[in-house]
């Protein structure tokens, strides 16, 4: 579904990802875990082709959704407007009202529909943002901190909303600092430092995922 191979990149001097190489199956959740500056959120902008690597070579099987950290949210527009922008760009002959409607009612926001991002919290932007991703149909999903300043309760609402979106059959590679909703959600880890891969685990497999991933911090 998803082949990293011999990834490369860096930014002057400061390597960022140094011979990177991984796949992911269809249908797997993948979290990349890592300190600040590891290079998770560079190899995710690197897989949807919004950075280049240097070299190496990133193969994706199917159409890419990106959900940004800070949700980028179209601050004049509605709800309902943000989610079917992008759709109307590519086509413009469907109405995507209807696809807008039925994604924000499965999302619990439906009556938000008409609401501007100001006037929403952060677990409603959280939500909105998915929806606007999930409005493209993708094969793959990449999160990029999905869970960033959110709360704890927040936190669980997102990793039911991210299971239900792979009850779907969407392949998702999810980058986070929290290695507590990581190791909830994810099928594997694989922790960056330092632009390599240092560890690469099954959290299911370890009686504590979570100690075990922070000693390679």
């Amino acid at each position: 579904m998803l082949r990293v191979s011999n990834v490369c990149k860096q930014f002057n001097e400061t390597v960022v990802l140094d011979n990177v190489s991984f796949s992911v199956e269809k249908s797997d959740i993948l979290g990349l875990a890592g300190p600040s500056g590891g290079g998770k959120s560079t190899l995710l902008r690197c897989m949807q082709k919004l950075d280049t690597s240097d070299s190496g070579s990133i193969e994706c099987n199917g159409r890419v959704g990106f959900m940004f950290q800070d949700f980028q949210l179209f601050p004049h527009m509605t709800v309902l407007e943000n989610l079917i922008y992008a759709p109307t760009l590519k086509n413009k002959k469907l109405n995507h009202q209807k696809q807008a409607r039925d994604m924000l009612k499965n999302l619990g926001i439906a009556s938000k529909a008409d609401t501007y991002p100001r006037h929403l919290s952060g677990g409603q932007k959280q939500r909105v943002a998915l929806a606007r991703s999930l409005m493209i149909k993708p094969d793959i999903l990449l999160c990029d901190e999905p869970t960033s300043g959110l709360d704890v309760a927040t936190t669980t609402d997102v990793v039911t909303l991210l299971e239900s979106v792979c009850e779907m059959g969407v392949t998702m590679v999810i980058a986070s600092h929290d290695l507590d909703f990581l190791t909830k959600i994810s099928d594997r880890i694989i922790l960056l430092n330092g632009g390599k891969i240092v560890v690469d685990i099954r959290p299911q497999e370890l009686d504590d995922a979570v100690d075990y991933l922070k000693k390679y911090y």
